[in-house]
């Protein structure tokens, strides 16, 4: 029997619906919208008023299309990046600017750690916000010389470890493996970069602590974040789904959680065939939750931490061409056997040569197994030249667009990776909208913190973290920003039947704001506070920064 009707009120609510765009009242029953309409249109209507909104603006739950659960796995360890983070639990955190603070933050972590052979570990580092400024095994000796000590970089593509992890690991100056830098004297550095060397350093320390053993504490800390930026649907984009996993996942994603979630299963954690089998099995036990059903190929590294493979010229600094995590020919072999079996596919591509390798694998594809329809999506995709915009145009592709990036790190390809030219058009938004791309915008979270409304304000206003205008023809309006951010993160995750706009039959999923993100001035959008979030009809109230 139908629950009854709860109709909310707001100043204004933004639908993304382009045949009913503005309204003032949602009718929402059984976690569904009933209706969008005005108050005159509801007349008679046998329904709960609810005006807590009344003077706020209401828009459909923000979808963040590319973020990781180790948003809420991180909070477990030491954050040692250059920005101030809010963590789940809404404190500010505060960035650190040099070496030696993260050296004494990280000092400050082993001291209140009991266990004198527990692992120490960092996350958000990155030399480019500190002048360039390398971490090395000797700085990280300073902090200790008897406990493994490991730091993630902001990319999540490279990683700093003591002396101590890499003679677990069996690292030294005979080593000759891509992405192990070496000192002077020929000994590594300490900085690992890439798949391979990491491997073998998890190896050596007997697990892999950037999975780990997800609980429940950690989804839930994930949902927190992502609620107190007014998501509702979130996407885990890399994920070895383990049994032990999707169990902590099923049982996470009930009815207090927050947000709906959406796991990608990681194609390097299991051969194509095996992987088409896993996510049969899971599709079947999808939920309003819970949805499983796409996979995640990696193809290159970052272009900040120089390991994306770039077309010539090349890195703008004369640096070696970064590394292939998947190479072109086995590339085309999964690609090949997922698009065949009617699988979903988002492919990272941070470097131009790595998305003419992925176009070129998603041509193959669609001639050998033509699918109307299939919106495999690339991933980041920030170098894309206009050439490769129109190829995806032409296969019928998405893009989610790392916008965060162009405050992040636009002043160092200004000056560094990419030079002026090539680092005007980095995350090419503007381009994608004209030539009528599907297009989301992501934070990759916990790369950049999560906040769909900064990731909007990065595609409208371009402004590296200097106040650098980057590549104005690029722009997005705000309308194009905010669909990227709902609607169009929706569609590239094939739920926007369900999610992404507010509209008779869909999940009555919203973001209450507590000014109108059309009216306030572009530059100040990312400024505008989350004041709730709804998930289904509940109401979770935001605390105040």
């Amino acid at each position: 029997m139908p629950s009854e009707i709860t109709l909310f009120e707001a100043r204004r609510v933004i639908t993304m619906n382009p045949s009913r765009p503005d309204a003032t009242h949602i009718a929402v029953q059984d976690g569904r919208v009933l209706m969008v309409g005005t108050q005159a249109e509801f007349d008679g209507l046998d329904a709960v008023p609810d005006r807590r909104f009344a003077d706020k603006v209401i828009l459909p739950g923000f979808v963040e299309g590319h973020a990781h659960v180790m948003e809420g796995t991180l909070w477990r360890q030491t954050y040692v990046g250059a920005s101030d983070r809010r963590s789940p639990d809404g404190r500010r955190v505060p960035g650190l600017h040099d070496i030696g603070s993260v050296v004494d933050r990280l000092s400050e972590a082993d001291r209140s750690i009991a266990d004198p052979d527990q692992l120490l570990y960092g996350w958000g580092f990155d030399p480019l916000h500190l002048g360039g400024a390398r971490l090395t095994r000797h700085d990280l000796d300073r902090v200790s010389t008897t406990r493994p000590v490991m730091v993630h970089h902001a990319s999540l593509h490279i990683t700093n470890v003591n002396s101590l992890l890499l003679e677990m690991a069996g690292f030294d100056e005979t080593t000759a493996i891509d992405g192990v830098p070496k000192l002077p004297d020929g000994t590594p550095s300490g900085e690992l970069q890439g798949i391979a060397a990491r491997l073998r350093l998890f190896r050596g320390l007997g697990y892999n602590p950037m999975s780990g053993t997800l609980d429940a504490a950690d989804v839930a800390r994930f949902g927190a974040a992502a609620q107190l930026q007014g998501i509702t649907t979130i996407a885990d984009l890399h994920n070895d789904l383990t049994d032990a996993t999707v169990a902590v996942y099923g049982a996470a994603c009930v009815e207090g959680l927050p947000v709906r979630i959406v796991p990608a299963l990681a194609s390097v954690s299991c051969p194509p065939e095996d992987g088409v089998a896993k996510i049969g099995r899971l599709v079947a036990a999808n939920t309003d939750r819970l949805r499983f059903g796409i996979v995640k190929i990696v193809v290159d590294g970052s272009i900040q931490g120089f390991t994306a493979r770039l077309l010539p010229p090349g890195y703008h600094n004369g640096a070696p061409n970064g590394l292939w995590y998947v190479a072109p020919e086995d590339l085309d072999r999964i690609v090949g056997i997922y698009h065949a079996a009617g699988i979903q596919l988002h492919i990272h591509t941070n470097g131009n040569e790595a998305t003419e390798a992925a176009l070129d694998a998603v041509e193959k594809a669609q001639i050998a197994h033509p699918r109307p329809d299939h919106r495999h999506t690339l991933q980041h995709c920030q170098m894309a030249t206009e050439a490769q915009l129109r190829r995806v145009k032409a296969l019928g592709l998405c893009l989610n667009l790392f916008s965060n990036h162009l405050y992040y790190w636009g002043d160092a390809h200004h000056d560094l990776t990419m030079g002026p030219e090539r680092a005007a058009r980095i995350d090419a938004a503007g381009s994608a909208a004209r030539l009528g791309i599907p297009l989301a915008i992501h934070s990759d979270a916990p790369v950049t913190p999560l906040g769909p409304l900064f990731t909007a304000w990065c595609a409208v206003n371009r402004t590296t973290s200097s106040g650098r205008l980057l590549g104005p023809e690029e722009r997005l309006s705000v309308a194009e920003a905010l669909h990227a951010v709902t609607l169009g993160a929706a569609y590239t995750l094939r739920m926007d039947h369900c999610v992404g706009s507010i509209e008779a039959g869909k999940f009555a999923d919203f973001a209450v704001l507590d000014a109108d993100p059309y009216e306030v001035p572009p530059e100040t959008l990312k400024d505008v506070p989350v004041h709730a979030t709804v998930l289904g009809g509940r109401v979770f109230a935001v605390p105040p920064a």
